[in-house]
């Protein structure tokens, strides 16, 4: 499992020690060069100080700086790598700059720059050697260096040639340490999404989105909002259960509360939670369209959850259940608490509030595949949807009766083109969505009809009997009265 353990030793101990080799190696080959020189007779004696700078740096700075690498890794490495082109360039200007050591120093300074990872680091270190490199010329004066000895210009490029492969393989050693940590770090990653796609289904996607998204924030808190609440339950159904064995029961009831949570989602309704067969939502939190739209988006769900039992009343009726089941629903608009209900362990994101009591006898007082609504919500969606007023009720909780209005369909489908049908009869049963047919299928769905309408019209209608004359041969309708046989 990745942790910031793995991350701390990384970049407090991986990075600063391979630095700290680097460095030891940098400054120990700049020793050793002088040292030669010095047995070749090539710098003077004073130069051992230069020799003992070099030996001591690496380990001083290393020990002074870890405090602040424990704080600010990053920019104490920048900091320090400026120091040695710095140093590197004083460095330079000691020994006069003699052409061919001075190409195998830059080379090993460089490849340090380009290893911190930018251009824009690599342009300020070269600026700092630049710097160095004056700051050197102006201590200790210039003069023209004397060519460099063979032997010392093998031993240097030796030295410039073993930094360079301990860098590429430390490097490369670096890189594999990230890819390892990338990789555990994306498993992590994954397992993560993982978990939280699995706590996401047992809350509403809007509130598991505005959480993970950091808009909101797992705290017992509230807020004052006006929302649009709806529930509903199914009629009968507590009946039914002690009807049916418990694995059927169980599948009929997870596939309506699948099917009818999937247009919960559709229309943007925040499902609260499930009450056995029952179901409460409500619009207007944590996304709100404004009331007006909100109000109608559940309305419409509500004509869509009513439509869609019908289906699922013929799909139950092909396995073998009978049982008429109908939904009854109940909505209303107003002012409630919203939040986060409960401890600092255990919350329960939900409303409070006399409205959403409100909604609840309205649903209860509502009759089988009946949607009764509030005049607070009748008074927002009126001119998309027709209602019939249902008069009033003393409902519990309410001192004054409250009017009902009965929520009856979309005025576009009760017009003359209506695009909604559904008709129900023994032996016959339509369900007909007209705005939703595809153009490719509506010939042959039409035709299927028409055959369909001339069959019932046809079946079961008794031609009537034809009489033909023997005089004429013509057909000559039946007698009204049967004929008398006999004598007078």
């Amino acid at each position: 499992m990745l942790n910031s353990q793995d991350l701390t030793q990384f970049s407090e101990t991986t990075l600063p020690k391979q630095d700290y080799m680097a460095r030891i190696l940098g400054y120990g080959v700049a020793a050793i060069t002088v040292a030669v020189g010095i047995l070749m007779g090539y710098f003077e004696q004073r130069a051992m100080i230069v020799v003992a700078v070099c030996l001591l740096y690496p380990h001083l700075v290393y020990t002074v700086s870890r405090p602040f690498r424990i704080r600010r890794a990053y920019t104490t490495r920048q900091f320090l790598i400026h120091g040695d082109a710095i140093l590197c360039g004083v460095f330079l200007g000691y020994i006069q700059l003699p052409i061919e050591l001075t190409v195998l120093f830059l080379i090993m300074i460089n490849t340090s720059f380009i290893i911190v990872g930018s251009f824009t680091a690599w342009a300020f270190c070269v600026i700092s050697l630049v710097s160095g490199t004056a700051a050197g010329i102006l201590i200790f004066g210039h003069h023209n260096a004397a060519p460099v000895p063979l032997e010392l210009f093998l031993t240097t490029s030796f030295g410039v040639a073993v930094h360079l492969a301990v860098a590429a393989f430390n490097n490369n050693r670096q890189a594999r340490d990230l890819i390892r940590l990338k990789k555990k770090f994306q498993g992590q990653v994954e397992r993560f999404q993982a978990l939280s796609h699995q706590v996401s289904k047992y809350v509403a996607p809007q509130v598991w989105e505005s959480i993970f998204s950091g808009r909101r924030q797992a705290k017992l808190e509230t807020q004052r909002k006006k929302l649009v609440i709806f529930f509903s339950d199914i009629v009968g159904f507590s009946s039914l259960s002690e009807q049916m064995e418990a694995e059927a029961f169980t599948d009929l009831l997870n596939q309506y509360l699948t099917d009818m949570s999937r247009i919960a989602l559709k229309y943007g309704g925040t499902i609260d939670k499930f009450i056995g067969d029952g179901i409460m939502i409500f619009f207007g939190d944590p996304k709100s369209k404004g009331t007006k739209r909100d109000a109608l988006a559940c309305v419409s769900m509500a004509i869509e959850m009513r439509r869609h039992m019908l289906k699922l009343r013929k799909l139950w009726a092909e396995h073998g259940m009978t049982a008429p089941l109908q939904i009854r629903m109940g909505i209303n608009t107003g002012y409630c608490t919203v939040g986060n209900f409960g401890t600092e362990s255990r919350m329960d994101y939900t409303i409070i509030g006399k409205e959403v009591n409100l909604a609840s006898r309205l649903e209860s007082e509502a009759e089988p595949g009946e949607i009764l609504i509030s005049h607070e919500t009748y008074a927002l969606i009126k001119d998309k949807i027709i209602c019939r007023r249902r008069g009033s009720a003393m409902v519990k909780g309410f001192r004054d009766p409250v009017p009902l209005y009965q929520v009856v369909d979309y005025r576009r489908d009760l017009g003359s083109n209506p695009s909604f049908m559904n008709q129900e009869a023994e032996g016959f049963s339509l369900y007909l969505e007209s705005d939703k047919i595809r153009d490719e299928d509506r010939a042959k769905l039409a035709e299927s009809l028409e055959k369909a309408a001339e069959k019932v019209r046809s079946h079961g209608i008794v031609q009537k009997p034809k009489v033909v004359t023997a005089a004429t041969g013509e057909n000559s309708p039946p007698p009204r009265h049967p004929q008398r046989f006999g004598t007078d």
